[in-house]
């Protein structure tokens, strides 16, 4: 049995109540580690940089195992870039190379770009036309009920390539779950930190990561999956919010080849 603990905390309210999204994290643990999980959680949403909680959901479910997928980790690849008009355009082709079009490409990077507010989830975005498809009250799809197989051997490799911190840990398995999902094209991400300037587009060959997508300070971020005109929207918002997947790094040896430009 594993256990689905989720943390969501705002400033000023509930989120679907005006509240400033502060933080968000999400593991799937054993009953052991549930404990150290959910304080470790508790703290990240009193101490965060974009603010101090005061309204903190903490949600813990059981997971059987045999309702568990398994997916595996994508290769990360690591683009320097001089400024956010490099990095976005940088980006830009990396999401025309998966397969969106000119025209989807560069509307999604001018819908982040354009936020007055941090999405607390993911647009899904027609691949071929730029088109918002999901009908979620402009909050986004978030998706949940995602971790890594081994953490520590996940943590091993990540070091060896250079990348120590959290945010790049828990997005290269938020974006390696998306991208098991049928008919998911690529992602657009960048955070909503304001210290954090990267950001990357995933696909399902790699996770690749750009220096700047943002200015710094800024404090707007978002997400968007790019997804084919003829999946099945209800069954993909199903797979992403709810279908618990285990991420497993295959390979290992393969994967290390970081590359900068």
């Amino acid at each position: 049995m594993l256990y689905s603990v989720r943390m969501r905390a705002a400033q000023g309210g509930a989120h679907d109540k005006g509240g400033k999204h502060i933080s968000g994290a999400e593991r799937l643990v054993s009953h052991g580690a549930l404990m150290s999980t959910a304080t470790a959680m508790l703290e990240r949403a009193l101490s965060h940089s974009r603010g101090e909680a005061d309204f903190i959901n903490l949600t813990v479910e059981a997971v059987p195992a045999e309702v568990v997928r398994n997916a595996v980790c994508l290769p990360i690849k690591s683009i320097n870039v001089t400024s956010v008009t490099a990095g976005r355009a940088a980006a830009q082709a990396e999401l025309i190379q998966a397969g969106v079009t000119p025209e989807a490409a560069a509307a999604g990077i001018d819908t982040l770009a354009g936020l007055a507010n941090s999405l607390t989830g993911a647009m899904l975005v027609d691949a071929r036309t730029g088109v918002r498809l999901d009908a979620s009250n402009g909050r986004g799809i978030r998706v949940s009920r995602m971790d890594i197989n081994d953490e520590q051997g996940y943590v091993r490799w990540l070091n060896h390539q250079g990348y120590n911190n959290i945010h790049i840990q828990e997005a290269v398995v938020l974006a390696s779950k998306v991208m098991s999902a049928p008919g998911v094209v690529a992602e657009l991400c960048w955070s909503d930190d304001p210290e954090y300037t990267a950001g990357y587009v995933a696909t399902p060959v790699a996770y690749t990561r750009f220096t700047h997508l943002k200015p710094y300070g800024s404090d707007i971020g978002g997400r968007i999956f790019f997804i084919k005109d003829s999946i099945d929207l209800d069954q993909l918002t199903e797979y992403l919010k709810y279908q618990p997947v285990l991420i497993s790094i295959q390979g290992e040896e393969a994967r290390t080849d970081a590359v900068s430009n």
